[in-house]
């Protein structure tokens, strides 16, 4: 054999090896990505099943700004998200309600939405166009996650599931008592609704809501108890009623 033919022929031996070692290399290594890719796509499809099948509630805490999703039967947080809630202007709602509504919303809503039955307004659980308003007091009461969060969230939370909405060490206090006045709506409202229709001073529904059926009642309460009348719900309203901030 000539030197000519020796080189070309050691040349072709060369280019073969290289080419089978190359598609030897590509194709076990893109077998073992998309098998590892396949392997996690499976365990996720697995975990959010077992999530469906379990008994959920979820718990929202205003201060911290964190949404816990709870596995209810062994008291187990399977999920936690960061949050959004209102404005000091525009509180989130805080007591204990049920989700009544899903659906796929848009724009300042996000992707999904989650609807509470709270009685003093319409408030919910949602995504948002404004993800670095995440972790603040900035929305109108609502409560605002990231549209990943949300949409996961929908994907593993019923009708009817239980929400509780907590702020502030006094319950539906929240930080302290407020001045009440016509027009006032939250769970404060709804804890002076309660007592003044245990006294027999309010016949109006308890939604929570300060309208003209409460401010005729706790007028005539002020009356009764020779206390200056006033439209408005202040300390000594609350003493008088004999609601106690408590931890």
């Amino acid at each position: 054999m000539s030197r000519r033919a020796m080189l070309i022929t050691i040349g072709f031996l060369c280019i073969l090896a290289v080419l089978l070692i190359g598609d030897f290399i590509i194709t076990n290594t893109g077998t073992y990505r998309n098998k590892n890719k396949g392997d996690k796509l499976v365990e996720t499809y697995n975990e959010i099943d077992d999530l469906r099948n379990r008994n959920l509630s979820i718990l929202i805490e205003i201060d911290s700004k964190l949404l816990y999703l709870i596995d209810t039967d062994n008291n187990e947080i399977v999920r936690k998200y960061v949050v959004a809630t209102g404005k000091r202007e525009t509180p989130t709602p805080i007591g204990s309600f049920k989700i009544v509504q899903k659906g796929l919303w848009g724009e300042g809503f996000g992707t999904r939405w989650m609807g509470l039955n709270v009685p003093w307004g319409k408030y919910g659980i949602h995504g948002t166009n404004k993800p670095q308003s995440i972790g603040f007091n900035a929305s109108q009461g609502c409560i605002r996650m990231n549209n990943r969060d949300v949409e996961e969230l929908y994907s593993l939370v019923k009708y009817g599931t239980s929400v509780a909405i907590v702020g502030g060490p006094y319950g539906s206090f929240n930080h302290g008592f407020r001045i009440l006045m016509h027009g006032d709506r939250g769970a404060d409202v709804q804890e002076v609704q309660k007592r003044l229709k245990q006294l027999g001073y309010y016949t109006g529904s308890i939604d929570g809501i300060f309208g003209n059926g409460l401010r005729a009642a706790i007028m005539k309460f002020y009356a009764d108890n020779k206390m200056p009348v006033s439209d408005r719900i202040g300390y000594e309203a609350y003493k008088k009623l004999n609601i106690v901030l408590m931890d």
